[in-house]
């Protein structure tokens, strides 16, 4: 049996490419899994996960790309090795590899170590386009949760000790740690 895997890093991508790849390939629509919005680089991910528990022994895991599957050498490797221990065989894009085959472990590492290189790409490109943001005074970060009226209303509240910081939390409407930084806060200006 085949089993499909596709992914997306973002929201904004769309998967209907390396949905039709895989159909062509010979996998139903009924056995493609997909993540949308996960990155290569974290492991956990739930539709790899259901990927993965549907293939039994002699089944065919099919990828359109390495890079969808994995994208560093450690975890493309830890993906191969599991699937091998398990019988199944994995299908990129219709060339089957055999983790037995020196050429088709060297092919494969080859192809795991360009996705690990895209991956530190976009990261390097990501932090110098932020530090660039940042300089031209377009990237400020997140927008306060707490106006500073309401902060400064929260900590006297906090200060009065009549409500814990559960109740505080509930009752501006935001998370308890952001209580506890605007108490730290408050603390380190002397207010």
């Amino acid at each position: 049996m085949l089993i499909g895997y596709a992914r997306v890093s973002t929201a904004a991508q769309d998967l209907t490419v390396q949905q039709r790849r895989l159909l062509e390939l010979g996998v139903t629509e009924d056995r493609i899994y997909v993540d949308h919005g996960l990155t290569g680089t974290n492991r956990a991910r739930p539709g790899l996960e259901q990927a993965l528990a549907a293939c039994r022994e002699g089944d065919q895991l099919v990828v359109p790309k390495l890079d969808r599957l994995a994208r560093s050498v450690p975890d493309a490797r830890s993906i191969c090795d599991q699937l091998t221990s398990d019988g199944i065989v994995l299908n990129l894009g219709g060339s089957v590899h055999d983790p037995k085959d020196p050429v088709g472990r060297l092919l494969f590492n080859a192809l795991a170590m360009v996705a690990e290189f895209e991956a530190d790409l976009i990261k390097l490109r990501t932090r110098e386009g932020m530090a660039l943001a940042r300089e031209r005074g377009r990237l400020k970060g997140r927008k306060p949760k707490l106006s500073p009226r309401q902060e400064a209303h929260l900590v006297k509240l906090f200060k009065e000790g009549e409500h814990s910081v559960a109740e505080l939390a509930e009752l501006f409407g935001v998370a308890r740690a952001t209580v506890y930084r605007a108490v730290e806060r408050s603390m380190e200006s002397g207010v």
